[in-house]
Parts: structure tokens; C-alpha cells; sequence
């Protein structure tokens, strides 16, 4: 899938457009629409299904030195009238903070970021590791987007991985999906290290 293909499908869904003008009105620093809502769209545009079918939620990345809660609680609130608007979920999060509240959550370690992009390399699955820049040109697919034009969901195998949660995920999806063609974490992990045990 090129890239002008992969904008032209996520930017049929109405959602995407309007977190875009959200993003601008706040001028957000370094700012991304990421993940599943993008890759889903296109899973979506490429079924013929409708845009926004299956779609959980729509997340937003920024990167904002201030590491302060009401900082971020403020733009979240920033949000609220958009979601509302669109009526879909929408999950922002500051990039900067993250390393501060993930391990307690999740049991896993998360170094600190040094931009919103940082975030995107360190997601479950390959096939999401994805973003669309508030400029609405601007891609960032480090694992490419073969995966997502091929229906393919593997894991991204970082520090933070949860091949529990890959599978509740994957789980989820290729039931909604059921054209998707899902790695075990274990085999992956077999292929990738040789090592004769699932991680």
C-alpha cells in the first residue's frame, strides 16, 4: 500500500477529519492521529465495510514537556466537545508522560519518550504502528504498511509487549475482521530469535 492510498482511505472517515481540525485548533506539539482507528479505516475502506465499523476508539499523540496532569487533563477536556460531536471515543495522551504512569498500570517497563513517535514504536501489534501528523500529510509507519494492506497481524516484540493482551486484542479483531491473518506471539518470537521457548 503507498502511502497517498493509505491517507486517501483513513481520510474517508469523517472522525479522522475532524480530530485533524481539533489538533490544529489547539496547535498540539508534535501531534499524531495513531493506531487502530487509522489501520481499522483502511481494513474498513478495503472490505467495503462502513468507515467506521469495529472502530473501539480514535486515539490522539502529542509531545508536551509539561509533565503535569492538569496540563494534559486540559487538553483531553479540549476534546470532549469533538467526541461529543462525532459520537466515537476519543483517547488523547501526552507522549512525555507516559513512562510516569505505565508500569504501575500495565506491569511492564516503559522508558521515557523523547517525542510522540517513540509511543507508535512501542505498540502491540505492527499493523498499527501507525500515524497521521496533524498536518494530515505526514506518515509514520516504521513496520511499512504491507501488513495493513494484507490483513496481517504479527507482534511488535519491545520491552512492553504482553502476548496475553496481543491476544485478547487480536482475539477482538478477527472477529470483527475475519479476512485478518493472525501470528502467535510465540511462533513469532520462535522465527525472530531461534530460542526454543515462547517468550
Amino acid at each position: 500500500m503507498r502511502t497517498a492510498d493509505f491517507i486517501s482511505a483513513v481520510l474517508r472517515n469523517p472522525v479522522h477529519d475532524a480530530l485533524l481540525c481539533r489538533l490544529n485548533e489547539l496547535g498540539l506539539p508534535d501531534a499524531w492521529i495513531v493506531a487502530g482507528c487509522l489501520t481499522q479505516t483502511a481494513w474498513n475502506v478495503l472490505t467495503g465495510r462502513r468507515v467506521d465499523y469495529g472502530i473501539n476508539d480514535y486515539d490522539v499523540f502529542y509531545f508536551d514537556p509539561d509533565l503535569s496532569w492538569e496540563a494534559e487533563d486540559r487538553i483531553i477536556a479540549g476534546f470532549r466537545e469533538c467526541a461529543d460531536r462525532t459520537g466515537s471515543r476519543i483517547e488523547v495522551r501526552n507522549q512525555a508522560r507516559v513512562h510516569l504512569w505505565y508500569p504501575e498500570k500495565h506491569g511492564k517497563p516503559y522508558p521515557a519518550l523523547s517525542c510522540a513517535t517513540d509511543g507508535i514504536d512501542r505498540f502491540l501489534t505492527r499493523c498499527t504502528q501507525v500515524g497521521l501528523s496533524s498536518n494530515g500529510v505526514d506518515v509514520y509507519a516504521p513496520a511499512g504498511l504491507d501488513d495493513v494492506d494484507g490483513f496481517v497481524v504479527r507482534p511488535n516484540l519491545v520491552p512492553n509487549f504482553s502476548a496475553e493482551a496481543y491476544r485478547t486484542k487480536s482475539a477482538r479483531w478477527r472477529a470483527l475482521w475475519p479476512e485478518l491473518k493472525l501470528h502467535a506471539p510465540e511462533v513469532w518470537h520462535l522465527d525472530m530469535t531461534g530460542e526454543a521457548g515462547p517468550r
